[in-house]
């Protein structure tokens, strides 16, 4: 019987050491939500971390267009080299300038073009760059255009 009743004991004691800690949270639980320092703070917190979330959005935006640049610039070599050894000169010439436009490092990209390609190709190469330079800034200027206009 006296281990009965030690039994008993130890619950009521885990019973009212388990009410007691639920009432301590609730207390300061009901404290904290009041005080209006924690409503400032947890909206602080809020709007950080949609900052952060924007911030992110704006990189992996940024990450998948600069993909999607080397890509196009990738296909764009390709393609100037496949139309050059098919001997459509003049094609290859287009494809190979779109590559250059779009090229971080354009001046080290000429570099190796006119070491790799024949003269007469790399002089039509160079001739016809301002002329892709013009058109590529006047679709520029559009878009810019299109995207102020709020029609």
């Amino acid at each position: 019987m006296p281990c009965v009743r030690v039994l008993h004991l130890l619950a009521a004691v885990g019973v009212c050491g388990a009410v007691a800690f639920l009432g301590y949270c609730v207390y300061f639980d009901r404290k904290r939500r009041s005080d209006p320092e924690f409503k400032r703070r947890l909206r602080d917190k809020r709007r950080a971390e949609q900052q952060k979330a924007k911030e992110r959005g704006v990189q992996s935006r940024e990450a998948l267009r600069n993909e999607k640049l080397q890509q196009f610039f990738l296909q764009e070599v390709q393609m100037g080299e496949l139309w050059l050894s098919r001997g459509e000169h003049k094609i290859g010439v287009e494809h190979l300038s779109n590559a250059i436009l779009v090229c971080g490092q354009p001046q080290k990209l000429l570099d190796v073009f006119k070491q790799t390609l024949p003269p007469m190709v790399f002089d039509m190469l160079m001739r016809k760059l301002p002329a892709m330079c013009q058109q590529f800034e006047a679709e520029m200027n559009e878009r810019e255009c299109l995207e102020d206009d709020p029609e």
